[in-house]
């Protein structure tokens, strides 16, 4: 009898040592990507998305975690109505066709206790790129307003438009296109 107490109480502490991975959702109001690319070698042009959802789950005891982010296309903000339809145009998203990209991931690479890297494929117009995002900033603490758990990020990478089908008026219109995400997510 002794014996089995004493395997059960092994048993209870290896599996209290073990932690789950814990899953934020992304507020869609703090997560605006960002893009930005040269315009004739006049400026750099620089437009967002207003709508994106998804979810990170994260277990930074065991490093590891995984990222599903859907931005809608629709939603593009260049500043100026003529342009935001140009940009969904078949030419460039393709937005009737193809009303949401996905980025998903299941590599996050860390230093120490921070996420320095997410590995993960972008999909955008049908078309399914390895995308590796940079990320510059992360920390996660409780939410001074919300009262719960969150996490926050800024991340960044460079795609090519012509990579997925967008490549219309390149070297023109830069065909590299640095994109910016600033990302926050509370626990669920």
């Amino acid at each position: 009898m002794k014996y089995l107490s004493l395997l059960a109480f092994a048993a209870s502490c290896s599996t209290a040592v073990v932690a789950a991975p814990d899953t934020y959702v992304i507020d869609g109001s703090h997560t605006l990507p960002r893009f930005a690319y040269s315009h004739f070698g006049f400026s750099i042009q620089q437009s967002r998305f207003d709508k994106t959802s998804g979810k990170i789950m994260l277990d930074r005891q065991a490093k590891t975690g995984a990222v599903e982010i859907t931005i809608d296309t629709t939603s593009v903000s260049t500043g100026n109505a003529l342009f935001n339809e140009h940009i969904q145009g078949e030419d460039f998203l393709h937005s009737a066709k193809y009303p949401a990209m996905t980025f998903s991931s299941n590599t996050l690479k860390f230093d120490g206790d921070n996420v320095v890297a997410v590995e993960g494929t972008l999909t955008l117009k049908g078309i399914s790129k390895p995308v590796t995002l940079t990320v510059t900033s992360f920390q996660c603490m409780p939410h001074p307003m919300l009262k719960k758990d969150a996490c926050g990020a800024n991340a960044n990478t460079v795609i090519k438009r012509s990579d997925f089908n967008m490549g219309k008026y390149a070297p023109h219109v830069g065909d590299d296109v640095t994109v910016t995400i600033p990302v926050e997510a509370v626990k669920e």
